[in-house]
This record gives structure tokens, C-alpha cells and sequence, in this order.
């Protein structure tokens, strides 16, 4: 009997550690769970930032077809650049009553682990031109930024284009 025990263990060794191999591997992203509803005061305190981090702020909603197209390369984003001086802050501009039926609902279900708020600001004419003067306040609209300098998109993006624009910001 104790000349079963080291081969038992053995191949107890052979098959848990494959498995826990692929457990890290293929663990799903785990999902923002808890929505943070801002005002634009709020937002506009880190649409400012002074530092040399690049900031990626995508405006989408649950509502908005492009938005939901491109978020998936706004995920993938936040996964390539999660050890460099890049943010990425998905603002939402759902109605705050549709946040547990529609927007975690699709965050759950797009595991999405970006940071995402949810701007609760109904009066949109007060904060759009405070984001950018060119907004003509359609979505998907996205603001780059690095300290003073300033792009933004009033348009679906591709990873490609995010990309571009990161690497722009992080070079000049």
C-alpha cells in the first residue's frame, strides 16, 4: 500500500497543476460590479489632469450601437496598456434608471473591467462644450489627453485608431 501512495501523489501532481495552469489562464475578466454615478463636476475634475499619464475617456451608452461595437477594443486597450501611464474611463450616459436592467447588465456580460461611471448630468448643453468645444454632442465621442494636449473624436473607433492616438500622445 505505500508503494500506491507516491504514485497517487505523482499523478495527483501531473493532473492539479495543469488544471490550475488553465484556470489562471482562462479565468474570465472579472467585471466592474458597482456603477459610480457622477455629476460633471465630478468628471470634469479628471478631465483636467495635469500629469503625464495619457487619459482615454470614451462617452457611450448601452442605447448606442457604434458604442457597443467599439467598446470591446476601449477593453482590450485598458488589458495592453494596464502596466503603462494609460487610463481608460468609460463614462456612460445611460439613464440612471436603467443601471442594474441595461448597463450592468452589459458590463456582465461584455466583462468589462475598465473603470466605468455613469454620468447622472440630464442637461447636457451645460458640460458638452466643457469636453470639447467641436462636440456636437453624438456618440461615441472619445477625449485623448496628455497634460495640454488635447484629440477628440466624435466617432466609432477602432483599436487600431485608439492606438494610434495613445502612442502619439505617449511619444510627444
Amino acid at each position: 500500500m505505500l508503494y500506491l501512495l507516491p504514485i497517487r501523489s505523482c499523478m495527483i501532481r501531473l493532473f492539479i497543476i495543469p488544471v490550475l495552469f488553465l484556470l489562471t489562464v482562462f479565468l474570465p475578466i472579472q467585471a466592474q460590479e458597482n456603477i459610480p454615478v457622477w455629476r460633471f463636476d465630478t468628471l470634469e475634475k479628471y478631465l483636467n489632469r495635469q500629469t503625464d499619464t495619457v487619459y482615454v475617456i470614451n462617452f457611450w451608452a448601452t442605447w448606442c450601437g457604434p458604442c457597443r461595437e467599439e467598446l470591446p477594443d476601449f477593453e482590450k486597450i485598458h488589458q495592453a496598456y494596464s502596466s503603462q501611464e494609460v487610463k481608460v474611463l468609460l463614462v456612460s450616459l445611460d439613464f440612471p434608471n436603467q443601471l442594474e436592467k441595461s448597463l450592468l447588465t452589459f458590463i456582465r456580460t461584455n466583462r468589462i473591467s475598465a473603470p466605468v461611471v455613469l454620468l447622472n448630468e440630464p442637461d447636457a448643453s451645460r458640460w458638452i462644450d466643457k469636453v470639447d468645444p467641436a462636440w456636437t454632442g453624438s456618440l461615441p465621442a472619445t477625449l485623448f489627453y496628455r497634460e495640454n494636449n488635447r484629440h477628440f473624436f466624435e466617432k466609432k473607433m477602432t483599436y487600431v485608431d485608439i492606438n494610434q492616438v495613445i502612442i502619439k500622445l505617449l511619444t510627444d
